[in-house]
């Protein structure tokens, strides 16, 4: 096992320290937000030219007072795929339908091939934190010198430093910077 190995099993035994790191994340901060910066700086970075895969998490409003229903747009044309629950008025469960959730995950990692230029992921969230969801992908993508951006919020802080073992830098989530960041590694990589 390289020295890597030794300090970020998470990722993979296979991973070498990058540089400069290929695991980019934002901190969220408003909800809703942080989807639609990772949703506007995949479609800049493919008008572009770049060949980005990932999910980007869509949040559409309802009108019957339920939280609103989370879709997730595969990179780059689609499909959708929703993958919360309703579970009615006033439920306070876990509206994730983790099965949709890893249903993406499949069709993400179906069409990423050696040739991607990027992978985002909506959020390192607590699918992730527990060893589900995209995590595997992540780990494989930067394995394979694809760079990796995402987003994590505070109560996923701790276990996505954990799993990326230093590796990982965090950006500042204006569009323009986050693009700069992508191209600056496509011509790197």
């Amino acid at each position: 096992m390289n020295a890597v190995a030794s300090r970020a099993p998470h990722l993979t035994a296979e991973a070498c320290p990058p540089e400069p790191p290929l695991l980019g994340y934002i901190q969220s901060r408003d909800r809703g937000a942080d989807d639609m910066i990772l949703s506007n700086v995949a479609d800049r970075l493919i008008a572009q030219g770049m060949r980005v895969y990932g999910a980007i998490q869509i949040n559409r409003e309802r009108r019957d007072g339920q939280r609103c229903d989370m879709d997730i747009r595969i990179l780059p044309d689609g499909p959708e795929i929703r993958v919360s629950q309703s579970l009615g008025l006033g439920a306070r469960g876990c509206r994730l339908d983790s099965g949709a959730l890893e249903t993406a995950v499949a069709r993400v990692g179906a069409s990423l091939g050696a040739s991607a230029d990027l992978l985002i992921v909506n959020k390192f969230g607590k699918q992730e934190a527990g060893g589900a969801g995209f995590r595997t992908l992540i780990g494989d993508a930067i394995s394979r010198g694809v760079p990796v951006l995402t987003c994590v919020n505070a109560l996923n802080q701790e276990a996505f430093d954990q799993y990326s073992a230093g590796f990982q830098v965090r950006l500042d989530a204006r569009e323009t910077a986050l693009v700069g960041w992508c191209m600056g590694l496509r011509r790197a990589t």
